[in-house]
């Protein structure tokens, strides 16, 4: 059996959802805190069971059988994040299973200006020493954080943000659809991943013309300090440890770490990977 963690979450559900579409429904289960969330996977088949990654003998119960478990990261930072995917991992190699994967970052590595990004690396360290094999799946940075950084510039037309870099602005239905075929094809890699990206790697002045054309509405980009940047988040009330956090992606988008662009997500999805200008309109169109 393929257990799925996070499956009531943005990137677990629509995980699950793909796998559907490849293995029959009792090949599947899914762990969730709340599993009342996924009522409607259990009516389709699914096996459902409550498991969080802070209690040890629920997760021994939710992953009870499995062949392979995906561990989608949790929105934690720091040494509480990589003890929660510990936590999760040991669950894993406790119910036997022949691998673990898990949801990393294609900019994974310890020496990140990205906090979650030390975070990934250092989970990754822990599943090459967990004793199972294991697939780490190098995703491309979430396009939804990009398209959350344009803001209400469609309204006021101004984005206003630090200086950046490029960035491979990935959508999280195209990498659910790839860690599908991923557990159903087992094996297919082993440790990490390529970087599973979009086919282009974009700047905020890049983002700005898209959303100018796009919007119908000039939009013009304005660079601001990284200091000045952080007095407004920490201003509208954002944790200085989120400010902070939010503030790594430009310092590390200006030192290249997600500039990237790797041909591996469109192979495994089998088309090329949605465009940052198709989810804007997309995103327009639900307005």
């Amino acid at each position: 059996m393929i257990i799925v963690t996070g499956a009531s979450g943005q990137l677990g559900r629509r995980i699950v959802e793909s796998l559907l579409a490849r293995v029959p429904a009792d090949r599947v289960g899914v762990s969730v805190r709340d599993p009342q969330k996924v009522q409607d996977l259990a009516d389709r088949g699914v096996r459902v069971r409550q498991g969080s990654f802070s209690d040890a003998a629920g997760l021994a119960h939710a992953f009870e059988g499995a062949s392979q478990v995906l561990i989608v990261s949790v929105d934690k930072m720091g040494e509480e994040a990589v003890r929660q995917h510990r936590a999760a991992m040991d669950g894993a190699v406790a119910a036997g299973a022949r691998r673990i994967l898990y949801t990393s970052h294609m900019g994974a590595s310890p020496t990140s200006h990205f906090e979650p990004c030390r975070d990934h690396a250092s989970t990754e360290e822990a599943l090459r020493a967990c004793g199972v094999p294991f697939t780490s799946l190098r995703n491309g940075f979430y396009a939804t954080s990009a398209l959350q950084f344009l803001g209400h510039a469609l309204e006021s037309g101004e984005v206003e943000l630090p200086a950046d870099g490029p960035v491979s602005w990935t959508a999280h239905a195209d990498l659910a659809e790839a860690a599908a075929a991923v557990l159903a094809d087992e094996g297919l890699f082993d440790g990490p991943t390529p970087p599973l990206t979009a086919a282009q790697a974009l700047t905020f002045d890049d983002i700005a013309d898209i959303a100018t054309e796009v919007s119908g509405r000039s939009i013009k980009r304005i660079t601001t300090t990284d200091d000045a940047f952080r007095e407004q988040l920490v201003g509208h009330g954002v944790p200085a440890g989120t400010a902070d956090q939010l503030l790594g992606v430009f310092t590390a988008g200006r030192a290249g770490e997600f500039a990237t662009v790797d041909p591996t997500l469109a192979t495994l999805i089998g088309r090329e990977p949605t465009s940052l200008s198709t989810l804007l309109r997309e995103q327009l169109r639900g307005n």
